[in-house]
Parts: structure tokens; C-alpha cells; sequence
């Protein structure tokens, strides 16, 4: 898809291609936004299986299988195997972890690090644990690789957590606890882990430091300023230049949580009752939940957010969820009760829209259906906004299969007996997922390029421009795997790597395009539908030459095609 989805892949891609491991390239420009752990595995994936889509998401499929096994495992070790299993159906059908996983991103696999490290931290302070140093070990290499998946979040969320647990339980100046941890060889391993990376990644994008604290346009202070304090420091303050992220307001942060553990958040209610004193390992584990959970959302609630921003607390809550699922209870009927009637209600809904547009022709593809709403597009969800009645005539099959996955949680939650119900509504959000998954095929002409880059390949060879900022159009870099110039695109996350010294000079603004297009020579440009417009005033209207129109984007060429080579 466009956006971090292909920008990531092809920041891969680019490792594997030029043999460099250390810095990250787009476009010939550096891109510094994201240390490199996570494009390692895709790159390797690239090498075994070739360079495919699909290949690029091998290791977020596995990040998950890996973090829904560990939150299992977890569970079972503190509260017993069927609690274990509980905590691992929650991890592996709730509805954020699914939805999160659908862009290759690295928070699955940060998220991996975090739970591993908190899970060693206690297995080590366990007084019947016979390897205590093995997980030592484990808790400051999960650390390390945290600090190469997504940098400083990676250490501070889990010894936050751990901070806040040995404060409660008053082993904070505990020497025996201190010694158990092994801080001076944890630091070792953690410093053999990321430091080689940092210390190349320093060397090779020089000025080595800067002291200052400003983030303005046209300075370059090389890798590590922009890496701690522009994206870390700056970043947390909302000072961060350049501006190109947006926030959800603190409420909905929180709120959206419920959503995110859906189904399974229903059963939150029962984790009131549980115990959470640290006198037995499932005491102690509740306890390391509560500081777990606490200290991300805190955290982030006094910093700029996105709403995935939370998936490091899912594995908490699951072991919460879990072991008050065991317990089951009033609160536990009463969560079944209410995963009945939203089944019921949603099986409803679905039924009633196919019925309003059974009759509904599917001209094109689902962006002619689609309404805009630029405002809500600061939420990962914001486009949903964008669907029309009309567009649920193009998620007809789709919305037969969530219609079935809710009759099958409203008949499973309401006839299943006792602890079965739990794999029912397992099963309805296995099919619900299956539906989501076909939607998104729908969405492909509007959520990616592909479609206008396959008639470009079979178009007549020429250079390809790019309107307005490469993550708008990033599948066509992947899908190519062709350098393009960028009009008007010096802006947003390139435009720091830009000002390095050896960047490729990739941006030009609407004088020097309309110079390039009047040239003989064949170009293309990839824009949106609604910039046609703007571009016709520019060079003028005879001179764009529509090739291909899909998903509201458009493709453009400088020069008539030949017989058959337009559509």
C-alpha cells in the first residue's frame, strides 16, 4: 500500500540492493526515521524469496505468531494453562493486533521485546527459577533489540514498568534483587547488542553532534542529533521539525483501547476482582500488568500518539483478561451477555446494508463511491469516514462473511456452554478477519498505485515524476523499483535527508516541471485526480496525456501514446 506500508519494504529493498546495512536510503535520499533492525529480516526475506509483497511480510507475520506464543506462555507460567490459552486467544483474535498488522510496521515486534523483557525481569526475580542468569541475559538482549526496532521507547517502557513494580513491592534498593539482575553485565549485552549500529551509523552521517535544539528547514546536524534529539526529544515535546505526524486527543487514546481488545475487552471488568498483591507469581504478574499498562499509557498521554502507539500494552491486558476469564463469574456472564447482543446487533447491520444495495451497480472501483474527509484522516481509521452507502455495493462478499462471523458469535455466545463460548467467539473473529482481509482487496485501487504502475509496464519506456510527497505514491517506488523526481515533494519525512551532503536532487518545484515536460523526451507523472487540474495551468491541458485513471489517482505522460497504449 501507499504510505509506511511501501516505504518501509522498499528502505529494504534499497539495504539489499547497495549493500549498505547501516544507513537507509529512498528515493537516493537517507532516511533516518527508524533504526534498521526491522528492515534486516524483510531484507533477508527479499534474499531468500525474492522481492515480492508478500515476502516483504514474512517477518511481521512472524512478529505476531511470535508475540500471540509468548503471551501464551507467559499466562500459562503465571496463572496456569488454561489461563495461558485464554491470554493467548485474546492476544491473537482482538481486533488491534489484526488491524495493526496489516502495514508492515514494527511495533508487533517491539511489542514482542517489551512482553520478553518484562517476562524475564520476573522470571529472574522468581525464587524457583534454576536459570535466573540465562534470563538475566535475555532481558537486557531483549532491551538491546528494542533500542534497534523502534530506538529509546524500546528501554524505557519496560524499565519504566519494572521501576514502578520494584517501587511498589519496596525492592527498589534491594541489593539482593540488584544482584539477581546483574545490571553491569546486562548493560554489556545490551551495549554489544546496539551499539555497533549507532557508532556506524554516527560515523557514516557526519557532523558526529550538534548542541543545538533547534529543528528548522536546511541544516543538516547528521545522524545522531537528528535520531535522539529530533526524533526522540523534540518528537515527545511536539517540537519536532518537520510537523508531519498528527495526535489523538489523550481521551480517545485510552478509549480506543476498548476497540483495539475487542472482543475480548468485555471481559475487562472482571480483572477488578482479581488479586494483585505480590505474594504468589500470578499476584506478582498482575501487579507488573498494572505498571506495565500504566506507565505506557502515562507516557504517552503527555506526548504526541497515534493510535497503534498502544499496542505495547496488549500483551497486558490479555494476561489480565486471561486470568479473569478462568475465574469466570458474574462479571464473566455478564461480558458473554454482552458480546450476544453487539454480535446480534452487528449481524443486523450487515444484513440490512446488503439488502439496501443489492441492487446498487459497481462501475470502476470503490473510490468512486468513496466521500472525503481530509479532517478525520489524522486517525489510522479516519478514511472509514470516507464510506458511502454506495461503497458497501463494492464489500458485498465481505459483508456476507462479517454477517456470518457475527451470527456465528451471537449463536456461539448465546447456546455454547460453560468455557467453550471462549473458542466460539475465537472462530467468529477468525472469519470476521477473513472478511476485513477480502475488503481490503476492494480498497486496493485506493489504497495503493499498483494499478497504474502495471500500465506503465506496459507502457513505452520513460522517466517517472512523482507529484507532492513520496509516501503519497510510495508502491510505485516498490513496484518499480525506479528512482523518480518529486514536484513539490521536499517536505515531510525526506526533507532532513535532503539537505545531507550527496543527496540525490530528486525535488523540483511546478517551473522546473514544466520545463522537464515541455523536453522530448517521454515522462510520466503519477498524481492524484484532483490535481489535474492545478497541473493543466502549469504546462497546460493539451499537454497530459491521460494514461491510466484508478483509485482517484491518475498517471500522466508528456506525449501521445501509441495506438492501444491508452485508457
Amino acid at each position: 500500500m501507499d504510505d509506511a506500508d511501501a516505504v518501509l519494504a522498499q528502505a529494504a529493498r534499497n539495504m539489499l540492493a547497495s549493500g549498505d546495512w547501516v544507513t537507509p536510503h529512498l528515493d537516493g535520499v537517507i532516511y533516518l526515521e527508524k533504526p534498521p533492525l526491522f528492515y534486516w529480516p524483510m531484507a533477508v526475506s527479499f534474499a531468500v524469496f525474492g522481492v515480492h509483497d508478500w515476502a516483504a511480510r514474512i517477518p511481521i507475520a512472524l512478529s505476531a505468531i511470535g508475540l500471540c506464543l509468548l503471551t501464551a506462555g507467559f499466562g500459562a507460567w503465571a496463572f496456569g494453562k488454561r489461563a495461558g490459552l485464554y491470554s493467548g486467544l485474546c492476544m491473537s483474535t482482538c481486533i488491534g493486533l489484526f488491524l495493526f498488522t496489516r502495514v508492515v510496521l514494527p511495533d508487533a515486534l517491539q511489542t514482542l521485546t517489551i512482553a520478553l523483557s518484562l517476562w524475564a525481569f520476573l522470571r529472574v526475580l522468581d525464587a524457583e527459577e534454576r536459570h535466573s542468569r540465562a534470563w538475566a541475559a535475555m532481558l537486557a538482549a531483549s532491551l538491546g533489540v528494542g533500542l534497534l526496532l523502534k530506538s529509546l521507547i524500546g528501554v524505557v517502557f519496560p524499565l519504566g514498568a519494572i521501576f514502578l513494580y520494584l517501587l511498589l513491592t519496596r525492592q527498589l534498593f534491594s541489593a539482593s534483587v540488584w544482584k539477581r539482575l546483574r545490571p553491569l553485565s546486562g548493560l554489556a549485552i545490551l551495549l554489544l547488542v546496539a551499539a555497533p549500529w549507532h557508532i556506524l551509523a554516527t560515523l557514516r552521517n557526519p557532523p558526529y553532534w550538534s548542541w543545538t535544539m533547534k529543528s528548522i528547514p536546511g541544516e543538516f546536524h547528521g545522524f545522531l542529533w537528528f535520531f535522539f534529539i529530533n526524533e526522540q526529544l523534540l518528537r515527545f515535546l511536539n517540537l519536532r521539525y518537520p510537523r508531519d505526524y498528527d495526535t489523538v486527543p489523550p481521551m480517545l487514546f485510552w478509549l480506543f483501547n476498548l476497540a483495539w481488545l475487542f472482543p475480548w475487552s468485555v471481559y475487562l471488568p472482571g480483572t477488578f476482582k482479581l488479586c494483585y498483591r505480590p505474594i504468589d507469581r500470578a499476584g506478582k504478574t498482575r501487579l507488573l500488568a498494572l505498571c506495565w499498562i500504566g506507565f505506557v499509557m502515562v507516557f504517552f498521554t503527555f506526548s504526541t500518539t497515534q493510535e497503534y502507539y498502544s499496542m505495547p500494552i496488549y500483551p497486558a491486558l490479555a494476561l489480565l483478561i486471561g486470568s479473569a476469564m478462568v475465574l469466570e463469574g458474574k462479571l464473566g456472564r455478564g461480558g458473554t451477555r454482552v458480546l450476544t447482543v453487539v454480535f446480534t446487533l452487528a449481524a443486523v447491520v450487515c444484513i440490512a446494508i446488503l439488502v439496501a444495495v443489492r441492487h446498487y451497480p459497481t462501475p470502476g472501483d470503490i473510490s468512486d463511491a468513496l466521500s472525503s474527509n481530509p479532517g478525520a484522516y489524522k486517525l489510522s481509521l479516519g478514511h472509514m469516514e470516507d464510506l458511502t452507502t454506495k461503497s458497501f455495493a463494492y464489500l458485498r462478499l465481505p459483508l456476507g462473511l462479517a454477517a456470518a462471523a457475527c451470527v456465528i458469535g451471537a449463536v456461539g455466545t448465546l447456546r455454547t456452554k460453560s468455557r467453550r463460548v471462549y473458542l466460539m467467539v475465537a472462530l467468529a473473529m477468525v472469519v470476521f478477519f477473513h472478511a476485513a482481509r477480502v475488503a481490503m482487496v476492494a480498497f486496493d485501487p485506493f489504497l495503493s498505485s499498483k494499478p497504474l504502475v502495471d500500465v506503465l509496464g506496459r507502457s513505452p519506456r520513460g522517466e517517472l515524476i512523482v507529484e507532492h510527497h513520496y509516501y503519497w505514491y510510495s508502491s510505485v517506488f516498490f513496484y518499480t523499483d525506479r528512482r523518480a523526481l518529486l514536484l513539490n515533494g521536499r517536505t515531510f519525512n525526506l526533507i532532513y535527508g535532503s539537505y545531507a551532503p550527496g543527496a540525490a536532487n530528486v525535488f523540483i518545484d511546478d517551473a522546473q516541471f514544466k520545463d522537464i515536460w515541455g523536453k522530448p523526451e517521454r515522462y510520466y507523472l503519477f498524481t492524484k485526480a484532483a490535481s489535474v487540474e492545478r497541473l493543466a495551468s502549469v504546462v497546460g491541458n493539451d499537454e497530459l496525456t491521460t494514461v491510466k485513471a484508478s483509485g482517484g489517482k491518475v498517471l500522466l505522460t508528456n506525449h501521445p501514446l501509441p495506438i492501444g497504449g491508452s485508457s
